[in-house]
């Protein structure tokens, strides 16, 4: 087969595909444990076998594509993880990215929201801006502000809904949103 391979016939190399793509696959998946970067790098692997092809010596055939699999699932292992380094580079990133329940794009869009809702509640009347950073930009419930402000929780629901009729009137609707 392989010789026939060699020779250009193209059946002949959708046959050896056939044979030992599910090999390939699992070779692949064991590595990358993700399915479709699995069938990415199958395919490679084939491409690289393909190419290789005229060189091989004939010794041990499944070895040697084993080997050719592993190696291309290794350096795409190796290159999502350089991805990942890269998009977590940045230590200052780290710090807003949640543990799981929020992916990377969605941190990023909630940190600049959150950006610009500190540089606009610079713009509330004093007795506004704790409770409103307290609720909105430190997630704290009623309770706990009201603790560290030594106030009642009245106090708190009042200056809340006060802040918010402010920023109604006071803010464009979509510095608010």
């Amino acid at each position: 087969m392989i010789e026939r391979i060699c020779r250009g016939d193209g059946s002949a190399f959708r046959e050896f595909v056939d044979t030992h793509s599910q090999h390939i696959y699992k070779v692949a998946y064991s590595v990358l444990r993700d399915a479709k970067a699995a069938e990415d790098t199958a395919q490679e692997a084939f491409l690289q076998i393909y190419k290789s092809l005229p060189n091989y010596r004939f010794e041990g055939l499944k070895t040697w594509i084993t080997r050719i699999a592993l190696h291309k699932a290794i350096d795409e292992k190796r290159r999502r993880d350089r991805m990942k380094h890269r998009l977590c580079a940045d230590e200052s990133e780290l710090e807003f990215a949640p543990s799981g329940s929020e992916d990377i794009p969605s941190a990023v869009i909630r940190r600049d929201r959150d950006d610009r809702l500190r540089s606009e509640i610079k713009r509330l009347p004093e007795g506004y801006r704790e409770v409103v950073t307290a609720y909105y930009l430190e997630h704290k419930n009623y309770e706990q502000i009201a603790a560290e402000f030594g106030i009642t929780l009245k106090s708190v629901e009042s200056r809340l809904y006060r802040a918010r009729h402010w920023i109604r009137n006071h803010w464009k609707k979509e510095e608010w949103i």
